[in-house]
């Protein structure tokens, strides 16, 4: 059953390592599609901001990607988990409601109960997308192997996902991404 929100046309989850470019990916999309077509959501935003109200922080400043965030990385993470056990599609539901754009990008899928999640919700619409980069590519926008966080189901979860539906290589060669961006768009209008 789907929660309450528009029903969308094409759901697009994507997913990847940190520092892959899954947020430069979807407000790439976003820039070119326009934001009265496409929303971007993140489900780390209703993580965050609940992390914060029940710890005393400040959500902003976990929603960047700074220092202050990796301070609280590994304890936010436990933190979601536990709700997830409670509760699977805690987070997906919260980020859906009131959208009404026809294209959602999550940004950031981490599990594959939130990929289960989405296809019970909205069936044949959802899409899987995995950014995938090299560690020299992470390394270079300011990647470092951080234990309890890079190899937690967060970072690991789809790692062995059976098979995405897109791959897109942002090893940093900007012709070849705008390439793979182009028939993503063409995939995306041809849903409209």
């Amino acid at each position: 059953m789907a929660p309450l929100g528009g029903v969308p046309g094409l759901v697009l989850l994507f997913s990847g390592k940190r520092k892959s470019g899954k947020d430069f990916v979807t407000e790439a999309l976003q820039s070119r599609l326009g934001a009265d077509v496409c929303a971007i959501l993140r489900l780390s935003g209703p993580l965050k901001e609940q992390y914060a109200q029940e710890h005393g922080l400040d959500f902003q400043r976990l929603m960047d990607a700074s220092t202050y965030k990796e301070a609280y990385r590994s304890d936010m993470i436990c933190w979601g988990e536990e709700k997830r056990q409670a509760d699977p599609g805690f987070f997906c539901r919260k980020i859906v409601e009131g959208v009404c754009q026809p294209v959602w990008l999550v940004s950031d899928t981490r599990r594959v109960s939130d990929i289960q999640w989405f296809q019970e919700a909205y069936g044949a619409v959802t899409q899987t997308v995995r950014v995938v980069a090299t560690e020299e590519s992470r390394q270079q926008r300011g990647w470092v192997f951080t234990p309890g966080v890079d190899d937690a189901e967060s970072e690991c979860g789809l790692d062995n996902f059976r098979t995405f539906d897109w791959v897109i290589e942002n090893h940093g060669d900007e012709q070849h991404l705008e390439e793979q961006l182009e028939h993503l768009i063409e995939f995306i209008r041809s849903r409209l």
